[in-house]
C-alpha cells in the first residue's frame, strides 16, 4: 500500500495492494421488541447472509489511480500478481511520487523513490520487512467486518460490498483497557466476486510519510490472468 519504513496494502489492495488489518463492530440490526410486530403471522425477518470476504487472487492485473488528496497527489496505479506474488507500483520517475510494495516468494518488500520530503539522496534502501505470503493476507481478510453494500459513483456505478479490516495493539477483550489503533483499511471488493478489487482507503501509522496519514487507491479495471511481479535490482534476495 503506501510507503512506509516498516510496511506498505492492500489494501490493492492493495492491498499489493493495498491493502493490509481487523477492528470494526458490525451493523447492529434492529430486532422489533415485541414479536407480534414482525411479518404477518408473528414470523420474524430472517437475517441476511453475509457475503464472503475480500480474497486476493493468485493472478490478476489491475490499473487505477493511487491517491493522497491532502499533497494533492492523483498518479497512475498498477497491481499485478503472479503465482500467489504481487507488486503495487505507485506513480513513476515524472511523477510527484513513486513506490512499489511486493509480496515475493514469502517475503514483503517496500521501496520508495520518490515522496514528498524524502531527500533523493542518497537513494532509500529497499525495506525487506518480513515473512508475509498471500495465504497470510487473506487469512487476515478473513477477519474483516462487513459493513454493507454500497455503489461506488463514476463513469460508471460499481456495486461493491465495503468491508473494514485493522490492527490495534492491546487488549482484545472488551472493556476499559488500554489500545492503539495501528492500522485501518476499508476494502471494497465486487458484490458478484469478491476477488475482484475496486477501491481501498488505508489509514494508519503504515502512512507514516503522508501527514494526513491516509492514501487511497482506487480500480479502473481488474482481469483476473496472470501479471508481472519483478523484484527490484535494490531489493535483497527473498530469505524464506
Amino acid at each position: 500500500m503506501a510507503p512506509s519504513r516498516a510496511l506498505r496494502t492492500l489494501v490493492s489492495a492493495a492491498v499489493g495492494g493495498l491493502i493490509a488489518i481487523a477492528a470494526a463492530a458490525p451493523a447492529i440490526a434492529m430486532v422489533p421488541s415485541d414479536p407480534g410486530t414482525g411479518l404477518a403471522g408473528g414470523t420474524t425477518p430472517a437475517v441476511p447472509e453475509e457475503p464472503r470476504p475480500p480474497l486476493l487472487p493468485a493472478d490478476f492485473q489491475g490499473t487505477g489511480r493511487y491517491i493522497v488528496r491532502d499533497l494533492g497527489i492523483d498518479v497512475p496505479f498498477t497491481w499485478q500478481g503472479r503465482d500467489g506474488d504481487s507488486q503495487m507500483i505507485a506513480g513513476g520517475p515524472e511523477y510527484p511520487i513513486w513506490f512499489t510494495n511486493l509480496i515475493y516468494h514469502n517475503t514483503l518488500y517496500t521501496l520508495t523513490y520518490k515522496w514528498p520530503g524524502i531527500p533523493p539522496i542518497p537513494p532509500q534502501p529497499c525495506h525487506q520487512v518480513g515473512f508475509f505470503n498471500r495465504q497470510i493476507l487473506n487469512d487476515l481478510l478473513k477477519t474483516a467486518r462487513f459493513v454493507g453494500p454500497e455503489i461506488l459513483q463514476g463513469d460508471d456505478d460499481r456495486y461493491v460490498d465495503h468491508w473494514r479490516v485493522g490492527v490495534v495493539a492491546g487488549f482484545t477483550q472488551p472493556g476499559a483497557f488500554p489500545r492503539i489503533p495501528l492500522a485501518l483499511g476499508d476494502v471494497y471488493v465486487d458484490q458478484r466476486d469478491p476477488s475482484r478489487w475496486r477501491q481501498v482507503l488505508q489509514f494508519g501509522i503504515q502512512n507514516l510519510y503522508d501527514p494526513a496519514l491516509d492514501e487511497w487507491f482506487t480500480m479502473n479495471t481488474f482481469r483476473h490472468r496472470p501479471g508481472q511481479v519483478t523484484l527490484p535490482d535494490r531489493c535483497p534476495p527473498p530469505t524464506a
